[in-house]
C-alpha cells in the first residue's frame, strides 16, 4: 500500500476516486497536514497559509510526489526538492476558465465604469448617461503570458472584437516575441499580464515600460505582484500617468489597511479572488489527481509535470 497524506474538503469527490493501491491519510487543519506528512509518500498539501504547507513537505522526507491545484510553485523549497528526487505535479489550466472570466469581466467593468453605476444604485442616484463610454470592441490588447490563461483571456477578448497581440516565445502571425513588446508598448489599450512567476519575469513591468504606455491605457495583472514595480505603478496612476489598473495580485496580500492602492480610484483591486477553486476547478483538479495515479502506479509522466529549472 502506498500512503497519499490528501486535504479533507477533496475527499466526497476524490475518495471514491482512488484506486485500491493507495492508503489515504485525510488532514482537514494545517496541524493534521503537519502531523500526517511525515507518513507521505503521495502528498497534496495545499494551503493558503504558506508556513505549514513548508513545514508539511519539510517533514515529508519519504515524499516522491507532491500535488498541488497551485499554478505557481516558486514559493517552494525546489532545489531541494529536485535533490530529493520529488515529482511536482501543479494546476496548469484547472483555473483557466474562471480566471479569464474574472479577468474579462474587470476589463469590461473599468471600460464602463460600471462601479459607478453600483455606487449610483447604492444610493438611489438615477444616472442620466452611462458613466462609462469606453468600447472594448476595436480596442488592442497586448497579452504577457499565453499558457491556459492568456489564451482562455485571447478568446474571450475577441469574442468582443478586441484585437489580441500574444507575447510567447516563439514567432508567429500576431505574437510579440519576448525581445520585441516593448517597442509596440504605446499602441495598446489592455496590457494583460498572464506569465509565470520566474526570475525571467520578476520586475518585468517597471518605471520604463509604465512610461511607454498610453495614457489611457489600462494595466490588468493576473500574473504574481513582482512581475510589476508597484511603487511605480502606484505613482503613475496618482499622477494619472495610465488611466488604471486592475490587480488580482498585490504586494503584500491581504493588502493592508492605508495602503495607496485601497484610496485610487483608478486602481481596482479584486483580491486574488480570480484563482480560489470553484467546485468546477476542483472536480477537474480531483479527476486529474486520479489519471495521475494511474500513471505514478504504472511509473509513466505525470501531467501537468512542474519544471523546477523554468518555474512552470
Amino acid at each position: 500500500m502506498t500512503v497519499a497524506v490528501l486535504p479533507g474538503f477533496a475527499r466526497p469527490m476524490l475518495e471514491p476516486r482512488l484506486p485500491a493501491w493507495i492508503e489515504p491519510r485525510w488532514w482537514l487543519s494545517p496541524e493534521e497536514l503537519v502531523e500526517l506528512a511525515p507518513e507521505a509518500e503521495i502528498g497534496w498539501f495545499d494551503l493558503h497559509d504558506k508556513a505549514p504547507m513548508l513545514e508539511a513537505v519539510a517533514g515529508a522526507q519519504d515524499l516522491k510526489w507532491l500535488n498541488s491545484v497551485f499554478a505557481g510553485l516558486d514559493f517552494l523549497p525546489l532545489e531541494e526538492l529536485r535533490g530529493r528526487g520529488v515529482q511536482l505535479t501543479n494546476g496548469t489550466g484547472l483555473t483557466a476558465i474562471q480566471v479569464a472570466e474574472f479577468a474579462v469581466l474587470g476589463m469590461l467593468a473599468i471600460a464602463k465604469n460600471y462601479p459607478a453605476v453600483v455606487r449610483a444604485q447604492d444610493t438611489g442616484q438615477w444616472l442620466n448617461a452611462a458613466p462609462g463610454i469606453r468600447d472594448l470592441a476595436g480596442s488592442k490588447a497586448l497579452i504577457l503570458g499565453f499558457g491556459a490563461i492568456g489564451k482562455r483571456i485571447a478568446e474571450g477578448l475577441k469574442g468582443l472584437e478586441v484585437e489580441v497581440t500574444a507575447v510567447r516565445r516563439h514567432k508567429a502571425e500576431g505574437v510579440l516575441t519576448p525581445d520585441e513588446w516593448r517597442g509596440p508598448l504605446g499602441e495598446f489599450d489592455w496590457i494583460v499580464l498572464t506569465v509565470p512567476g520566474t526570475p525571467e519575469t520578476e520586475g518585468m513591468i517597471g518605471s520604463a515600460e509604465i512610461a511607454a504606455m498610453k495614457r489611457d491605457a489600462v494595466l490588468v495583472n493576473f500574473a504574481r505582484a513582482n512581475v510589476v514595480d508597484q511603487d511605480a505603478l502606484v505613482e503613475a496612476l496618482r499622477e494619472k500617468r495610465i488611466y488604471a489598473a486592475m490587480l488580482d495580485v498585490t504586494d503584500p496580500e491581504p493588502l493592508p489597511a492605508g495602503h495607496p492602492l485601497w484610496t485610487l480610484d483608478n486602481a481596482h483591486i479584486t483580491m486574488h479572488l480570480s484563482g480560489i477553486p470553484t467546485p468546477q476547478s476542483m472536480l477537474r483538479a480531483v479527476k486529474r489527481f486520479a489519471e495521475n495515479c494511474d500513471r505514478y502506479h504504472k511509473g509513466e509522466v505525470l501531467e501537468p509535470r512542474f519544471d523546477p529549472v523554468r518555474g512552470y
